[in-house]
């Protein structure tokens, strides 16, 4: 089975998944609720800056921050970087304990802290080498249906299920 990324590198889904046999993205509908979920936040995140950039420049000069072009961790705390940044959140991940939080609510801020506390990776440190094979052949999304946004998604969940998905709304710019 073959995983693709969609958007942004990092978050990756099983093809089959997400195409259906002509090869057109499938309705949410039939999409397991992580994928859909996934799917759903990169459509908010894909057009981020880098959380690093943004962290060095601020909003008053956000223009100075590159466009995010990967996505770590999990969705509403995800980390978004430009290929720049990517070896400081690797080398955060790898060497400085930071996959401990993998799947954590503070996996995102844990980051952040660090990168603001001045962390970064040695300029010696090797990232990852990324290949693209065959980007022209992932066909653009021309959704039939109008994606709920997260934010509409949560709100439609009662009291008992969001305890039970430990989501905290105070994480949420509503």
């Amino acid at each position: 089975m073959t995983k693709v990324s969609i958007g942004l590198r990092g978050w990756r889904f099983d093809e089959s998944e997400l195409f259906d046999e002509n090869g057109e993205f499938r309705p949410l509908t039939e999409m397991s609720p992580d994928t859909r979920d996934r799917i759903a936040r990169l459509m908010v995140v894909v057009n981020d800056p880098c959380d690093c950039c943004w962290l060095i420049h601020g909003e008053t000069d956000k223009q100075r921050c590159r466009s995010a072009r990967v996505v770590y961790g999990e969705p509403l705390h995800e980390v978004v970087l430009c290929n720049q940044h990517e070896s400081d959140f690797l080398y955060w991940f790898r060497e400085e304990d930071g996959n401990l939080l993998t799947g954590e609510r503070t996996f995102d801020s844990a980051f952040h802290q660090w990168f603001a506390d001045g962390g970064r990776a040695p300029d010696s440190y090797d990232g990852l080498e990324h290949v693209d094979t065959d980007p022209d052949d992932v066909p653009t999304p021309t959704p039939a249906e109008e994606l709920p946004s997260m934010d509409e998604k949560l709100a439609e969940l009662d009291d008992e299920t969001l305890a039970d998905l430990d989501v905290n709304l105070d994480d949420l710019d509503i």
